[in-house]
């Protein structure tokens, strides 16, 4: 098994995690809402941008790799924070298996 290394000083980011919470609105559908349930230190790692037209619109999709102490309570359809900027969960994987450190990966929703 190849170890993955990761110095933990380069957990430099503090991220804000932040879980999606629907609430009845009353009518048959749901009020989406986001809650904050801890601060973490993160790296953030640039992967690729894409362009993209949608709706007649342009825009430019970002992605990010996310190394994080393991933690076992962090999934797919959360997202993290920081500052204006919104990373948008969309997978999580242990590396290397050891239960080490964890890897997201994100997409930035806005900046």
């Amino acid at each position: 098994m190849n170890l993955v290394f990761l110095d933990p000083g380069r957990l430099t980011a503090r991220l804000e995690l932040e879980v999606r919470t629907e609430t009845p609105d009353g009518q048959g559908g749901a009020a989406e809402s986001w809650s904050f349930l801890r601060s973490l230190w993160a790296a953030i790692e640039p992967v690729s941008e894409a362009s993209h037209e949608r709706a007649s619109a342009e825009g430019v999709t970002i992605t990010h790799r996310v190394w994080l102490a393991y933690r076992a309570d962090i999934t797919a359809g959360m997202r993290f924070r920081k500052g204006r900027r919104i990373l948008a969960i969309r997978a999580v994987m242990d590396p290397d298996e050891t239960r080490r450190f964890i890897v997201c990966r994100c997409e930035e929703e806005s900046r």
